[in-house]
């Protein structure tokens, strides 16, 4: 077999040489140019890669067995991105991970065809919204939405949108109940649960209640409103006053409040895992923390009411872990062994949303 062309001295040649002919000739022209990033497509033995003008596609041509050639391709991928002919370097691996690349290094990581660079970068602190845009072309995965959701520059830019669609047009082929309520997190913490995808949210939410404890803990306002409820006058005189557990007792008598706690109750009736509890034992202890220091009582507050607040901001997620330390259960075995913590905040929550 003939050698390779002689490869522009961007790229690099010495890896390139280690290539079929037809392959080499093709990825130095390609590398000669500008890459945003490289995806490598293992089953179909083909390379893509995103440039200014859209994406190209290499079909590569193993001339030894399939694993050590793709292998091959990412030497010469890494000696011309990142000046590494071994691949992705070690170091790297250990440090990118866990948001640590350095901010040069970004752009070069996914040029690497490495799905742990992608990764990486989207973890990365200093992700921008276009490299958030070249990291969904090389990995449009769930995990991959919901890593670079948490980042302000990719919430408030373009990217922002076009992930939490994803997002939640995917929750109904979510099978893990962990990762459902994580991705609902990640959209209602970046603001961008829009009135549509509320309404389509609380729908699916009658069926799927762990749908809701992300909403909960993260955009509580935003749930759907239920019929307010009447605050007497002394409360909401201490409420305007400043008072912490009036100003709790008016927002939770509030249509907006009164949508919370229907909620909240609805989740704390069906935690599918021992994470969903925790998450919504937790999301139920933020809202009433300021009953946390109350005072013994209030004017004109029905003990039951009082008690009921107290007790739901002494939840947390420190309440069940006593039982749930104890048991790898899930599902309906795992509420029965709950059921002596969660009934009484269930009825605790009744009180809430009854008591005149």
């Amino acid at each position: 077999m003939p050698g390779p062309p002689a490869v522009p001295s961007s790229a690099p040649a010495v890896a390139l040489d280690q290539l079929a002919s037809e392959d080499a000739l093709r990825l130095a022209v390609l590398l000669a140019g500008e890459v945003h990033a490289v995806r490598l497509d293992e089953g179909a033995l083909a390379l893509h890669a995103l440039t200014p003008r859209g994406e190209a596609r290499v079909a590569l041509h193993p001339d030894t067995r399939a694993e050590r050639y793709l292998m091959r391709v990412r030497e010469a991928l890494a000696g011309h991105a990142m000046g590494s002919p071994g691949g992705y370097p070690v170091h790297l691996r250990r440090w990118t991970r866990s948001g640590h690349a350095s901010p040069k290094n970004l752009e070069a990581l996914l040029r690497l065809g490495e799905p742990e660079a992608v990764t990486a970068v989207s973890l990365s602190a200093n992700l921008t919204d276009e490299l958030a845009r070249r990291v969904w072309w090389a990995q449009p995965t769930s995990d991959t939405a919901r890593a670079m959701l948490g980042h302000d520059a990719v919430r408030r830019g373009a990217m922002g949108p076009v992930l939490a669609q994803h997002l939640l047009e995917h929750l109904p082929f979510e099978e893990d109940p962990d990762a459902a309520i994580a991705s609902v997190a990640a959209v209602a913490a970046a603001g961008l649960l829009d009135a549509a995808a509320r309404g389509r949210l609380w729908r699916a939410a009658q069926h799927r209640p762990h749908y809701l404890i992300g909403w909960l803990a993260h955009a509580p306002l935003t749930l759907p409103p239920a019929p307010a409820r009447a605050v007497p006058a002394p409360v909401a005189a201490a409420a305007q006053a400043g008072q912490p557990l009036a100003a709790l007792l008016v927002r939770c008598a509030s249509a907006e409040g009164q949508g919370f706690l229907r909620a909240l109750a609805l989740a704390l009736e069906k935690p599918p895992t021992h994470d969903a509890t925790f998450r919504v034992l937790d999301a139920a202890a933020a809202w009433f923390a300021d009953a946390r220091d109350a005072p013994p009582a209030l004017p004109d507050v029905p003990p039951a009411v009082h008690a009921a607040v107290c007790a739901l901001a002494a939840t947390g997620r420190a309440a069940a872990e006593p039982v749930l330390g104890r048991t790898t259960a899930v599902g309906p075995l795992m509420r029965r062994h709950l059921a002596p913590v969660l009934q009484p905040l269930l009825q605790h929550l009744d009180v809430l949303r009854t008591t005149p």
